[in-house]
Protein backbone atom coordinates (compact mmCIF):
# COMPACT_ATOMS: atom_id res chain seq x y z
CA UNK A 1 0.00 0.00 0.00
CA UNK A 2 1.46 3.36 -0.97
CA UNK A 3 0.95 6.66 0.77
CA UNK A 4 -1.82 8.83 -0.70
CA UNK A 5 -0.85 12.09 -2.38
CA UNK A 6 -1.27 15.25 -0.33
CA UNK A 7 -3.89 17.73 -1.43
CA UNK A 8 -4.24 20.15 1.50
CA UNK A 9 -2.74 23.13 -0.29
CA UNK A 10 0.32 21.10 -1.28
CA UNK A 11 2.24 18.94 1.19
CA UNK A 12 5.93 19.84 1.03
CA UNK A 13 8.57 17.37 2.17
CA UNK A 14 12.04 18.08 3.50
CA UNK A 15 14.66 15.36 3.69
CA UNK A 16 16.31 14.86 7.07
CA UNK A 17 18.57 12.12 8.49
CA UNK A 18 15.49 10.72 10.23
CA UNK A 19 13.48 10.59 7.02
CA UNK A 20 10.83 12.80 5.37
CA UNK A 21 8.85 15.23 7.45
CA UNK A 22 6.50 18.16 6.95
CA UNK A 23 8.39 21.41 6.42
CA UNK A 24 7.28 24.68 8.01
CA UNK A 25 5.34 25.75 4.93
CA UNK A 26 3.22 22.61 5.01
CA UNK A 27 2.69 22.95 8.74
CA UNK A 28 1.46 26.53 8.25
CA UNK A 29 -0.86 25.28 5.50
CA UNK A 30 -2.31 22.73 7.90
CA UNK A 31 -2.78 25.39 10.56
CA UNK A 32 -4.55 27.74 8.15
CA UNK A 33 -6.79 24.92 6.97
CA UNK A 34 -7.77 24.17 10.55
CA UNK A 35 -8.71 27.83 11.01
CA UNK A 36 -10.92 27.59 7.92
CA UNK A 37 -12.38 24.37 9.33
CA UNK A 38 -13.53 26.12 12.50
CA UNK A 39 -15.49 28.71 10.48
CA UNK A 40 -16.99 26.35 7.91
CA UNK A 41 -20.23 24.47 7.43
CA UNK A 42 -20.38 20.81 8.62
CA UNK A 43 -19.82 19.40 5.10
CA UNK A 44 -16.94 21.77 4.38
CA UNK A 45 -15.43 20.96 7.77
CA UNK A 46 -15.40 17.28 6.89
CA UNK A 47 -13.79 18.00 3.51
CA UNK A 48 -11.04 20.06 5.13
CA UNK A 49 -10.35 17.38 7.73
CA UNK A 50 -10.17 14.60 5.15
CA UNK A 51 -7.76 16.63 3.01
CA UNK A 52 -5.53 17.27 6.01
CA UNK A 53 -5.67 13.63 7.01
CA UNK A 54 -4.21 12.67 3.65
CA UNK A 55 -1.11 14.66 4.55
CA UNK A 56 -0.46 12.49 7.62
CA UNK A 57 1.44 10.07 5.41
CA UNK A 58 3.83 12.88 4.51
CA UNK A 59 4.88 13.33 8.13
CA UNK A 60 6.35 9.87 8.67
CA UNK A 61 9.95 9.79 9.89
CA UNK A 62 10.22 6.06 10.42
CA UNK A 63 12.85 3.83 8.91
CA UNK A 64 11.78 2.67 5.44
CA UNK A 65 12.42 -0.99 6.28
CA UNK A 66 10.14 -0.74 9.32
CA UNK A 67 7.40 0.86 7.26
CA UNK A 68 7.64 -1.82 4.57
CA UNK A 69 7.52 -4.57 7.20
CA UNK A 70 4.41 -3.03 8.76
CA UNK A 71 2.70 -2.74 5.37
CA UNK A 72 3.56 -6.34 4.52
CA UNK A 73 2.24 -7.66 7.85
CA UNK A 74 -0.95 -5.62 7.46
CA UNK A 75 -1.52 -6.99 3.96
CA UNK A 76 -0.86 -10.57 5.07
CA UNK A 77 -3.32 -10.35 7.94
CA UNK A 78 -6.01 -8.78 5.78
CA UNK A 79 -5.59 -11.65 3.31
CA UNK A 80 -5.94 -14.19 6.14
CA UNK A 81 -9.08 -12.51 7.46
CA UNK A 82 -10.57 -12.30 3.98
CA UNK A 83 -10.03 -16.03 3.51
CA UNK A 84 -11.61 -16.87 6.87
CA UNK A 85 -15.36 -17.03 6.16
CA UNK A 86 -16.27 -18.35 9.60
CA UNK A 87 -16.40 -14.88 11.19
CA UNK A 88 -17.27 -11.33 10.17
CA UNK A 89 -14.25 -9.05 10.57
CA UNK A 90 -15.88 -6.05 8.89
CA UNK A 91 -15.99 -3.96 12.07
CA UNK A 92 -12.33 -4.52 12.99
CA UNK A 93 -9.50 -2.02 12.49
CA UNK A 94 -5.85 -3.12 12.19
CA UNK A 95 -3.17 -0.60 13.20
CA UNK A 96 0.52 -1.50 12.76
CA UNK A 97 3.54 0.41 14.02
CA UNK A 98 7.06 -1.03 14.16
CA UNK A 99 5.88 -4.61 14.58
CA UNK A 100 3.19 -3.83 17.14
CA UNK A 101 -0.30 -4.68 15.92
CA UNK A 102 -3.28 -3.05 17.61
CA UNK A 103 -6.73 -4.58 17.10
CA UNK A 104 -9.72 -2.31 17.67
CA UNK A 105 -13.40 -2.45 16.85
CA UNK A 106 -16.11 -5.02 17.49
CA UNK A 107 -16.54 -8.77 17.08
CA UNK A 108 -19.95 -10.36 17.51
CA UNK A 109 -18.67 -13.27 19.62
CA UNK A 110 -15.87 -14.19 21.99
CA UNK A 111 -14.98 -17.07 19.68
CA UNK A 112 -14.56 -14.58 16.85
CA UNK A 113 -12.33 -12.37 18.98
CA UNK A 114 -10.08 -15.31 19.86
CA UNK A 115 -9.90 -16.34 16.20
CA UNK A 116 -8.95 -12.80 15.22
CA UNK A 117 -6.08 -12.77 17.71
CA UNK A 118 -4.96 -16.20 16.52
CA UNK A 119 -4.94 -14.96 12.93
CA UNK A 120 -3.08 -11.80 13.95
CA UNK A 121 -0.06 -13.82 15.04
CA UNK A 122 0.12 -15.49 11.61
CA UNK A 123 1.39 -12.36 9.89
CA UNK A 124 5.16 -12.09 9.46
CA UNK A 125 6.63 -9.12 11.27
CA UNK A 126 4.10 -9.03 14.10
CA UNK A 127 6.03 -8.89 17.39
CA UNK A 128 3.15 -7.89 19.66
CA UNK A 129 -0.65 -8.04 19.44
CA UNK A 130 -2.60 -5.45 21.41
CA UNK A 131 -6.19 -6.55 21.93
CA UNK A 132 -8.73 -3.73 22.24
CA UNK A 133 -11.61 -5.66 20.66
CA UNK A 134 -15.09 -5.22 22.13
CA UNK A 135 -17.45 -8.19 21.93
CA UNK A 136 -21.01 -7.15 21.12
CA UNK A 137 -23.17 -5.52 18.48
CA UNK A 138 -21.43 -3.85 15.57
CA UNK A 139 -20.90 -0.11 15.27
CA UNK A 140 -23.92 1.77 13.94
CA UNK A 141 -23.67 3.79 10.73
CA UNK A 142 -24.06 7.05 12.63
CA UNK A 143 -21.34 6.16 15.13
CA UNK A 144 -19.09 5.00 12.32
CA UNK A 145 -19.40 8.39 10.63
CA UNK A 146 -18.72 10.13 13.95
CA UNK A 147 -15.63 7.97 14.52
CA UNK A 148 -14.42 8.90 11.04
CA UNK A 149 -14.86 12.60 11.79
CA UNK A 150 -12.91 12.25 15.04
CA UNK A 151 -10.14 10.33 13.28
CA UNK A 152 -9.80 12.97 10.55
CA UNK A 153 -9.79 15.81 13.11
CA UNK A 154 -7.12 14.08 15.18
CA UNK A 155 -4.83 13.51 12.19
CA UNK A 156 -5.20 17.13 11.13
CA UNK A 157 -4.46 18.53 14.58
CA UNK A 158 -1.43 16.31 15.07
CA UNK A 159 -0.02 17.61 11.77
CA UNK A 160 -0.63 21.23 12.75
CA UNK A 161 0.82 20.97 16.27
CA UNK A 162 4.45 22.08 16.66
CA UNK A 163 5.02 19.93 19.75
CA UNK A 164 4.14 16.62 18.09
CA UNK A 165 5.77 14.78 15.21
CA UNK A 166 2.61 13.32 13.70
CA UNK A 167 4.36 10.59 11.70
CA UNK A 168 5.37 8.91 14.95
CA UNK A 169 1.76 8.23 15.90
CA UNK A 170 -1.11 6.21 14.52
CA UNK A 171 -4.64 6.20 15.85
CA UNK A 172 -7.83 4.20 15.64
CA UNK A 173 -11.24 5.46 16.75
CA UNK A 174 -13.98 3.06 17.82
CA UNK A 175 -17.28 4.11 19.43
CA UNK A 176 -15.88 7.46 20.53
CA UNK A 177 -12.71 5.99 22.05
CA UNK A 178 -9.34 7.04 20.59
CA UNK A 179 -6.59 4.41 20.68
CA UNK A 180 -3.06 5.73 20.12
CA UNK A 181 -0.11 3.70 18.88
CA UNK A 182 3.40 4.82 18.03
CA UNK A 183 6.65 6.06 19.54
CA UNK A 184 7.07 9.49 21.12
CA UNK A 185 10.48 11.10 21.48
CA UNK A 186 9.67 12.36 24.98
CA UNK A 187 7.02 11.93 27.64
CA UNK A 188 5.98 15.53 26.96
CA UNK A 189 5.38 14.75 23.29
CA UNK A 190 3.25 11.74 24.21
CA UNK A 191 1.19 13.77 26.67
CA UNK A 192 0.73 16.48 24.03
CA UNK A 193 -0.64 13.90 21.58
CA UNK A 194 -3.00 12.53 24.23
CA UNK A 195 -4.26 16.02 25.10
CA UNK A 196 -4.87 16.79 21.43
CA UNK A 197 -7.01 13.66 21.18
CA UNK A 198 -8.91 14.56 24.35
CA UNK A 199 -9.65 18.04 23.05
CA UNK A 200 -11.66 16.82 20.05
CA UNK A 201 -15.42 16.99 20.44
CA UNK A 202 -17.10 13.60 20.63
CA UNK A 203 -14.12 11.81 22.20
CA UNK A 204 -15.22 9.88 25.28
CA UNK A 205 -11.87 8.37 26.21
CA UNK A 206 -8.24 8.16 25.07
CA UNK A 207 -6.30 4.90 25.45
CA UNK A 208 -2.57 5.15 24.73
CA UNK A 209 -0.39 2.22 23.70
CA UNK A 210 2.33 4.56 22.44
CA UNK A 211 5.86 4.15 23.78
CA UNK A 212 8.47 6.73 24.70
CA UNK A 213 11.87 6.22 23.05
CA UNK A 214 14.29 9.16 23.19
CA UNK A 215 16.24 9.67 19.97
Amino acid sequence: MTSPPCRAGGCALSRTPGGPRLDEGARRTATRALEVHERSSPMKKLAVLVALALCAACASSRNLDESVTDISADAQLKAVLLADRSHDYGDVDLTMFEGRLMLTGTMKSEEGRRKLIENAWKADGVDQVIDEIFVGDGTSLGQGLEDGRIDAALRARLIADDDVKSGRFKASVSNGVVYLLGVARTEAELQAAIEIARSISGVDKVVSHALVKPL
